[in-house]
């Protein structure tokens, strides 16, 4: 089996709910329920045994050590981590001691429960640390794109913080020699994104009739991957991956914001139109963010020549998949913008919280 960090966010969902419908290996699924930790997206699981969910903090040296014991899985995936760019300008203390302090404290425990194992199991285990392209900072519009030797420049509390996770994990693989990889993926998008994140924010506030914000210009680029690929990409790396490695995950779909968001009004005014007029529309320019990175681009070649990964899907296709789901599940929807998604934290944790 596996342990799964963070595994009731955005990525971590789409990667559990990808790994039971392709192995029957058992999940074990620790997640603190941040606010954008949501049990709804796992629904689908809940008659499922193979899926084992657990309420914590990667920080519980405690509950961690414990689950590690009990359950003895073969890897851990650990993808729990605090990720809003704006979140982490109005409040970095939350992403200091989620990103960092709780990556150390989860390494700690992870080489603790790795330590004790038998030389067999020992040397098949694997820690695999989920981060972002964030960490190298911005690319001019003619650089070439991020490739793993390129040098860290995080410009924001968020990058900055997964910088030093990203450190502390390649500190532990040298100093301790435990097996560690770690992937930096480009923007992902697609089912299950809690809507404070570009493409959701808009298909919601297009289908509500609420201003499209768009900072600045709107001609920041980004690399986007559809989550599907990106879960792909992780499994991938974590069977055949070289020890102490990292692999860029991109989407090779480098997009400007502007032409995002264009392109999804273009596939909601075919789907759902408006009585009059178009999605694009709604469009409005906002005052830009401080530290807003101008270009990302991933050069995923290295996990494509080594390990013959490549994505399949364009943005053309992951975008109109992603905007089918979002119309086709009105109910996710709702639930986590009126935030009665959390009733279920409430009425499940409340009396052990007494």
């Amino acid at each position: 089996m596996i342990l799964v960090t963070g595994g009731a966010g955005f990525i971590g969902a789409n990667f559990v709910l990808d790994w039971l419908a392709h192995s029957d290996e058992p999940v074990v699924n620790l997640d603190k329920l941040t606010y954008a930790g949501n049990m709804q997206s796992l629904q689908s699981l809940d008659a499922r045994s193979a899926h084992h969910f657990v309420r914590g903090d990667i920080g519980d040296r405690v509950l961690v050590e414990s689950l590690l014991r009990e359950h003895q899985p073969r890897a851990v995936v650990h993808f729990a981590a605090e990720s809003h760019v704006d979140r982490s300008i109005h409040g970095p203390g939350d992403f200091i001691q989620t990103n960092v302090v709780g990556t150390f404290n989860l390494l700690e425990s992870v080489r603790t429960y790795w330590s004790a194992l038998a030389p067999e199991q020992a040397q098949a285990f694997r820690m695999l640390h989920v981060s972002t392209d964030e960490v190298y900072g911005s690319l001019q519009a003619n650089d070439a794109p991020f490739t793993e030797r390129h040098a860290y420049e995080p410009n924001s509390p968020y990058s900055a913080s997964k910088a030093a996770s990203d450190h502390l994990v390649r500190a532990w693989h040298h100093t301790y020699g435990l097996p560690v990889l770690t992937t930096n993926c480009s923007n992902n998008y697609g089912p299950y994104h809690f809507p404070e994140k570009l493409i959701p924010l808009v298909i919601h506030n297009a289908l509500a009739g609420k201003p499209l914000p768009i900072y600045g210009d709107g001609l920041q680029v980004r690399d986007w991957l559809y989550v599907g690929d990106h879960c792909s990409a992780i499994r991938t790396v974590l069977a055949n991956g070289r020890l102490g490695e990292t692999y860029n995950v991109g989407g090779w779909n480098e997009k400007t914001n502007l032409d995002v968001v264009r392109a999804i009004c273009a596939h909601l005014d075919a789907a759902k139109p408006k009585v009059s007029g178009s999605y694009a529309d709604q469009i409005s320019f906002v005052a830009d963010r401080p530290g807003h990175d101008r270009r990302y681009a991933i050069d995923a070649s290295k996990l494509s020549d080594e390990l013959g990964w490549r994505p399949r899907e364009t943005f053309e296709t992951g975008i109109a998949k992603t905007i089918d789901w979002y119309l086709n599940h009105p109910q996710w929807v709702d639930n986590v913008t009126s935030g009665a998604y959390r009733d279920w934290v409430h009425q499940q944790y409340a009396a052990q919280a007494r």
